[in-house]
């Protein structure tokens, strides 16, 4: 998690809904602090190139960072032995059957090189509310009946895009093949790119790049 500095630059929220512009935030990505996690005040967020990222200790810190990390559909790459995975059909895939249980496992399952999870429980009960209003979505992958892996993050389907959020994975390649299965939803949705936030090796291994914040809030906004 980003350190506490450059707090003198920043715009503090209070129950207005607004947002400054993305181009104001620092050289770490850092735009705004405080507000709320009400469906409106995240769903202006993320239309706006913006996402919220903070822990327990924290108050609400709002994000837009520069280069941003993002996934065009059509460049996911399948490895060999993804490809010999996906063929195997060892694992089940369904979109929405259990928001619930993935955003939790997102927020429990150890992951590498982190201490604790961002996904706070008031997090996760805001994500799950935007869920139940039609604005979130995950996708599961079972493996005999056991959920196994996934993904959740937020569906911005008027302006093509989906705002991938956090993803889990209990046994070999179950998030790459979630992550798969998000990408073919993409494309056949016609969707622009998918929104991975900040550079993550794993997800540049599956094809994800960096564009500059411009660039990425002017496809966002086309």
């Amino acid at each position: 998690m980003r350190k506490f500095h450059q707090f003198w630059m920043m715009h503090y929220l209070t129950e207005k809904l607004w947002f400054p512009d993305p181009e104001k935030a620092t050289v770490d990505g850092l735009l705004a602090i405080g507000g709320n996690l009400s469906i409106d005040r995240l769903l202006l967020a993320y239309n706006s190139g913006i996402f919220p990222w903070f822990e327990d200790y924290q108050p609400i810190l709002w994000w837009s960072p520069n280069p941003r990390m993002v996934l065009f559909p059509e460049k996911f790459k399948v490895s060999k032995s993804l490809r010999k995975t996906l063929n195997s059909e060892k694992f089940k895939i369904t979109f929405n059957q259990n928001f619930t249980e993935v955003i939790k496992n997102c927020a429990t399952v150890p992951r590498k090189d982190e201490a604790g999870t961002w996904i706070t429980e008031d997090m996760q009960e805001a994500y799950i509310a935007l869920h139940k209003a039609g604005h979130a979505i995950s996708v599961e992958v079972w493996e005999n009946d056991k959920l196994v892996g996934g993904l959740y993050g937020i569906d911005l389907s008027q302006k093509k895009v989906f705002c991938g959020e956090s993803m889990f994975s209990l046994v070999s390649d179950a998030s790459k093949v979630a992550f798969y299965h998000l990408s073919e939803y993409s494309k056949t949705k016609n969707y622009k790119f998918i929104d991975c936030q900040i550079y993550n090796e794993h997800l540049e291994s599956l094809g994800a790049e960096e564009i500059v914040r411009g660039k990425f809030l002017a496809l966002l906004s086309q």
